[in-house]
Parts: structure tokens; C-alpha cells; sequence
């Protein structure tokens, strides 16, 4: 298991940036696939972007295409989400998970342990 903590969350107006981070402890973060979900309200928990261990590969929800870009720092277990020109609709509780499988993945049900969230507010 991974333990995983969001940070980075806030209030934002739309066009403007935010970047989450995602500190993991508990087992070789190069070892596992880290992906970023959010739930935005009255809906489902829906993937994000995702990236493989060593960082070479990354996935993209399309609406967060060209605006948001994950990225990861093995040397400091950390995980990275920059996200820019942002929108109301993009207004959720996001967070960080771990998958130790062998392959990168966007299935929310393929991920072995999650953080706690960070809300993330775009006003218009």
C-alpha cells in the first residue's frame, strides 16, 4: 500500500492556474503507476491523466487535453498536476491514486490506494 496526501487546492477564477501536488510514502514510488481523478458534484469520480512509473508515459481525460500536464519526481515520491486555463466546470475534489499493476491505466477500480482529496474551486 501507498499512502498518498493532496495538496494545492483553492479557489480560482476561470483562465487562471493551479498546480496539485501528491506526496506518496509507504512502498518504492517508482514501483507504481500514479494517476489523478476528481469528482466534481452530483457526479461520478472520473479519470484525469495518468503516468507510468519511470514518467515516460502520461494519459488524458480530453477535456483536460493541452491545459493540464502531470508529472512526477520519483527522486521525491511526488506526483504533479498543473492545470491551466481552467474552467468552472473543471470545479471538483481531486485526487491522487496509486496502481501497482503492470500497466498505466484510467480505470478508477484499477487503483490500489487513494488520497483524501483537495478541492479544487474555478469561479467565473
Amino acid at each position: 500500500q501507498v499512502q498518498l496526501v493532496e495538496s494545492g487546492g483553492g479557489l480560482v477564477q476561470a483562465g487562471g492556474s493551479l498546480r496539485l501536488s501528491c506526496a506518496a510514502s509507504g512502498r518504492t514510488f517508482s514501483l507504481v503507476h500514479m494517476g489523478w481523478f476528481r469528482r466534481a458534484p452530483g457526479k461520478e469520480r472520473e479519470f484525469v491523466a495518468a503516468i507510468d512509473r519511470i514518467g515516460g508515459i502520461t494519459y488524458y481525460t480530453d477535456s483536460v487535453k493541452g491545459r493540464f500536464t502531470i508529472s512526477r519526481d520519483n527522486a521525491k515520491s511526488m506526483v504533479y498536476l498543473r492545470m491551466s486555463s481552467l474552467k468552472p466546470e473543471d470545479t471538483a475534489i481531486y485526487y491522487c491514486a496509486a496502481r501497482a499493476g503492470p500497466f498505466i491505466d484510467y480505470y478508477r477500480d484499477n487503483y490500489d490506494s487513494w488520497g483524501q482529496g483537495t478541492q479544487v474551486t474555478v469561479s467565473s
